[in-house]
C-alpha cells in the first residue's frame, strides 16, 4: 500500500509519496486530473493523506471511486507532525510532512461526514448565507432610513417587507431603498424553498423528529446538530461532544492551581451559535417547570443571563447527544432527577415518544402554516 499526501491548494495540489522514510515522487499539478497517472484507476492502490478543506469531500469521494483510501487530516492538530515547523511553511513541505506521518502512524485524523449528512450540512449553508444576506439588506435599509429622520419599527425579517409597504417613508427614502427591497423580496422566496426542502428533510429523518422533542429546539438546530455530529457514537460521552463543539472552559492550570476560562469556542461556529440561541430562547420561556429551564435560571440568580445562556448550551448538547444514542425522546420528569449519561440508560414506554412526536408534528405544521401566511402577506 503506498502512502501519499495531497496539500489542496486554491490553484494547485502538491503531491508527495514517501516510501521507506524516502520521498520517491513529487509534483505538482492545477487539478485533481492532472493526477491521473499517480492516483488513477489503473494506479496501485494508495492510503492518501488530505488536509480538511472546502474540497476534501469532492477529492475523497473522487479517489474512493478511483480505489484508494482516504485519510481526513485534523488541520488544528497538524503542527504537532510538523507542519509549518521552524517558520518554513509551502505546500511541497507540508505535503511531505503528511505524508511522513502517514507512514509513521502519526497522522491526527479527522471526522469525515457521510454522504447523506454532507448533503444536510450544504442545505443547511445554502439557508445560512440566504438568512445572513436578507439579515444585511435590512439592516442597510434600516440605516438609510434612520439617516433620513424615519425610524422603522420592529419586526421579524420575513415580515419586513409587508411592513415596508405601509410604512410611511418620504419619496427619497422609497428611491434609496427600492432596490434592495427587491433583492430581499427574491431572497424571501429562496429562503422559504429552502425551508420547505428542511422540511422535507425531516419527514425522511426520523433522528430530527427525536431532537426536535427537546425544548428550544427547532428544525434548523436539530438539523445543523446533526450535520455537524454525524454519528453520536463517535463520541465515548457528552463531555466529548461539548468539547467538540467548543462549549467547555478553556483551561491553562499548572502545579495544584486550575484556572478555567471562557469556554474555548473551538468546532463548528455555526451549530454552537444555533445551540445558544436555543438556550436563550429556553430561558424566555415563560412558566415552564422544564428542569432545564429551572437549572440554568438558578445559574443566572448566581452568576449572569449570558454565563448562564453558555452554560445551559453546553447541558443541552450533552442531553441531545444522549438522545440521539438511544434513540429517546425528551422526558422533562426523567430529566430532573438524571444526568446526561442517566437519560441515556433510562427506559421509555411508547405513549410518551408518541405525545413528543405529536407535539414535533405540530411545530412543524406552524412552521409551514406561518411560511405560508408571510407569502400570502407578501403576495398582497
Amino acid at each position: 500500500m503506498r502512502n501519499v499526501a495531497l496539500d489542496v491548494g486554491a490553484q494547485k495540489i502538491a503531491y508527495c509519496e514517501v516510501k521507506d522514510r524516502e520521498v520517491v515522487t513529487r509534483t505538482t499539478t492545477r487539478g485533481l486530473s492532472a493526477l491521473l497517472p499517480l492516483l488513477g484507476p489503473n494506479a496501485p492502490k494508495a492510503v492518501v493523506a488530505i488536509e480538511a478543506c472546502r474540497e476534501a469531500w469532492h477529492i475523497s469521494a473522487k479517489l474512493k471511486e478511483w480505489g484508494h483510501d482516504v485519510a481526513l487530516v485534523d488541520t488544528t492538530r497538524v503542527r504537532r507532525i510538523g507542519v509549518g515547523s521552524h517558520g518554513r511553511k509551502t505546500d511541497r513541505l507540508d505535503a511531505e510532512a503528511l505524508a511522513r506521518a502517514l507512514e509513521a502512524g502519526h497522522l491526527p485524523i479527522a471526522h469525515m461526514l457521510s454522504p447523506e449528512r454532507q448533503k444536510l450540512r450544504m442545505q443547511i449553508g445554502v439557508r445560512h448565507a440566504l438568512v445572513e444576506t436578507r439579515a444585511q439588506y435590512v439592516t442597510t435599509i434600516r440605516h438609510l432610513a434612520r439617516t433620513h429622520g424615519v425610524h422603522l419599527p420592529s419586526c421579524t425579517a420575513g415580515y419586513f417587507t409587508v411592513k415596508m409597504r405601509a410604512q410611511h417613508l418620504g419619496e427619497a427614502v422609497r428611491e434609496l431603498v427600492t432596490p434592495l427591497l427587491a433583492t430581499i423580496e427574491q431572497l424571501d422566496t429562496h429562503i422559504r424553498t429552502a425551508d420547505a426542502k428542511l422540511v422535507h428533510l425531516c419527514d425522511q429523518e426520523p433522528l430530527l423528529k427525536v431532537l426536535m422533542t427537546a425544548p428550544g429546539v427547532g428544525l434548523i438546530v436539530a438539523a445543523t446538530f446533526v450535520s455537524v455530529i454525524d454519528d453520536a457514537r463517535r463520541f465515548e460521552n457528552a463531555h466529548q461532544v461539548e468539547a467538540y463543539l467548543g462549549l467547555v472552559p478553556s483551561e491553562n492550570s499548572s502545579g495544584s492551581q486550575r484556572r478555567l476560562g471562557s469556554i474555548t469556542k473551538q468546532g463548528n461556529r455555526y451549530a454552537r451559535a444555533m445551540l445558544l440561541e436555543a438556550a436563550h430562547s429556553i430561558l424566555r420561556m415563560r412558566g415552564s417547570e422544564d428542569p432545564l429551564k429551572r437549572w440554568a435560571d438558578a445559574v443566572a440568580q448566581r452568576r449572569s443571563r449570558n454565563i448562564a445562556a453558555v452554560a445551559l448550551a453546553r447541558r443541552l448538547t450533552g442531553v441531545l447527544w444522549a438522545m440521539w444514542k438511544s434513540d429517546r425522546v425528551y422526558d422533562p420528569a426523567m430529566l430532573g432527577a438524571a444526568s446526561a449519561r442517566g437519560l441515556e440508560c433510562a427506559a421509555q414506554d411508547a405513549a410518551l415518544r408518541a405525545q413528543a412526536f405529536k407535539r414535533v408534528g405540530e411545530k412543524l405544521q406552524r412552521r409551514v402554516r406561518r411560511t405560508t401566511k408571510i407569502t400570502e402577506d407578501a403576495m398582497g
